[in-house]
């Protein structure tokens, strides 16, 4: 059986207790290679089991279908029975199952044969349209005429769009992020892959690119991007850079461009080159993929094809050989090389269409529309002598030494926000903060009567939190600071255990946290919180009313008073 990761347990409670406290719809955000998937199960698994619900999973591709099915397999294997599959592209059309697992595109308009769902569970969420008569739109219409109380959870890794901003709102399908971990947490804490990334030789010049749905048009952008020139300068450094790699995906910007690249590595390498296009046929794209997931194949290239649903853990350098408007794209696109992999050390991103530049780190997008061409500081900048991409603030190339001229100063600093592909950055900077999450914390690995930490998690802004832990359990100095972090937020005795410490947060019995203030450090692992502007201290209740003699919380009690979460 598949054992939840802690972050993972964290998704499926604040779910639960987003759906017993408030009446509308949850979204969860988990970044890439994270795993949504066993998230979903897990919830499948609980609804059907423990309350006695239905649940139906809807997604737009199938490969996010069969890894659907593959989880509740591994996390729930008694619900293996019990799940359904309504898929065209899979050939299957179950119906009276208590799980259900759907194509939405093979659903939509068949809400009441489906009959009633407790649960309806999104997968990459952010594909719901923000208005209009769209196919989740049209199903979930139907569906609450069948069950007024159905309620919605969404799940992903890009909560946005280009042009319409953050997916959760009041008037929106989802209308609140109850829980969200960050690409750089998950690598610091080993979970996902860390990232590297390099810019090409030649600048790519997009100013004179149309927009049209927050994207480049598409044959503009193939145009700048398909000359023999920049093809065959961008393969000549792919191969260079390359040459210690195992497996690598090249984004183009469209079928002509694709052929064209993979022609130019194929001369350079002598290797086989192969490429995924939508109008590849299904049996050659199967075993194509098969070839590239299993290491057969060392050089793939496709244009928007491998990105949500694609899961090659083997993949070691993403080459985006394209720009791209949406920050969903890009996210996606890089997103394909956060998987762990043994012998894998780090993914390296080259980034040949000034994405980076353009978006900013992958751990924190930019949504505001800004003019990167002259009348702004873009938030990075790239070594001209060995073409790393580093923070903006950096005066010396951390990789190769180059020094940077010193820039002219107008009126205020730009504050840089990137090392490259991750953010991070030489200052020490006071956040307010959004929001404030305590759990219990069991450090991976450690055995299991290893003591807890509370974890302390500062929502600072979109996709972005700061953690500290804080180490009630423990003794000597690790004690001392557990203490005297208490003794400043809270005149309750100092708890003796992170699990009743985690309680006493939550029931509202420290200080409010207003801001941080965090020193970031090149050459150190962690940023850290040197600073904290706090509320009031709390009241009592009522008279007579006793902080700590509230009860321990338990570490990841789903069913807390047996009450049903939908």
């Amino acid at each position: 059986m598949l054992e939840l990761r802690p972050y993972q347990h964290e998704a499926v409670a604040a779910i639960y207790r987003h759906l017993r406290e408030r009446d509308d719809n949850p979204c969860v955000v988990i970044p890439t290679g994270g795993g949504k998937t066993p998230v979903m199960a897990t919830v499948c698994r609980d609804a059907v089991g423990r309350w006695n619900g239905r649940v139906l999973i809807l997604a737009h591709v199938k490969e996010l279908l069969e890894q659907a099915l593959e989880k509740i397999h591994l996390v729930a294997p008694e619900m293996w029975v019990k799940t359904g599959i309504y898929s065209a592209g899979l050939k299957r059309r179950d119906t009276e199952h208590p799980i259900i697992i759907a194509g939405i595109q093979s659903v939509y308009r068949r809400a009441c044969e489906l009959d009633a769902f407790d649960i309806v569970i999104i997968d990459e969420a952010h594909m719901i349209p923000p208005d209009g008569e769209g196919m989740y739109r049209t199903f979930l219409e139907d569906a609450r005429k069948v069950n007024p109380n159905l309620r919605v959870i969404g799940l992903t890794a890009t909560p946005f769009r280009m042009k319409s901003g953050m997916i959760c709102a009041p008037e929106n399908v989802l209308n609140h992020i109850c829980n969200q971990i960050g690409v750089k947490e998950l690598i610091v804490q080993g979970y996902l892959c860390p990232l590297i990334t390099k810019g090409s030789r030649l600048t790519i010049d997009t100013s004179g690119l149309h927009i049209r749905a927050g994207e480049f048009v598409a044959g503009e952008a193939e145009d700048l991007m398909d000359t023999d020139k920049l093809v065959e300068s961008a393969c000549q450094e792919i191969v260079e850079q390359t040459h210690a790699r195992r497996s690598v995906l090249i984004f183009t910007t469209g079928i002509g461009h694709g052929r064209h690249v993979a022609e130019a590595m194929r001369r350079k390498t002598g290797e086989a080159v192969e490429t995924v296009f939508g109008e590849t046929a299904g049996l050659e794209r199967d075993r194509v993929l098969q070839d590239f997931k299993a290491g057969r194949l060392k050089y793939l290239v496709n244009v928007n094809v491998l990105t949500l649903g694609f899961d090659a853990p083997n993949i070691d350098c993403v080459a985006m050989v394209r720009p791209t408007m949406s920050p969903g794209l890009y996210y996606q696109m890089v997103g394909r090389g956060f998987r762990l992999c043994d012998g894998k050390e780090n993914c390296l991103i080259l980034d040949f269409g000034g994405n980076v530049l353009r978006h900013g780190p992958v751990d924190a997008i930019r949504l505001q529309t800004v003019d990167y061409w002259g009348n702004g500081d873009a938030p990075a900048k790239q070594c001209p002598a060995c073409r790393s991409v580093v923070a903006a603030g950096y005066s010396t190339c951390p990789d190769c030494g180059y020094e940077f001229p010193p820039r002219e100063r107008q009126g205020h600093d730009a504050k840089a926000c990137t090392e490259g592909i991750l953010s991070s950055e030489v200052t020490t900077t006071e956040y307010p903060v959004q929001g404030v999450s305590y759990t219990v914390h069991h450090k991976r690995g450690a055995p299991d009567d290893a003591p807890r930490t509370l974890r302390v998690d500062y929502r600072i802004g979109f996709n972005q939190y700061q953690s500290e832990w804080i180490c009630f359990e423990h003794t000597g100095w690790a004690r001392h600071k557990a203490e005297s972090w208490w003794c400043r937020r809270s005149d309750v005795p100092v708890p003796d255990s992170a699990a009743q410490a985690e309680a006493l947060a939550n029931a509202g019995a420290i200080r409010e946290t207003r801001s941080i203030t965090v020193r970031s450090a090149v050459g150190e692992k962690y940023d850290r919180i040197v600073g904290y502007e706090l509320g009031a201290r709390p009241q009592r209740r009522e008279p007579g009313d006793d902080w700590d003699e509230l009860p321990s919380a338990e570490c990841y009690d789903y069913a807390e008073d047996g009450g049903l979460p939908f």
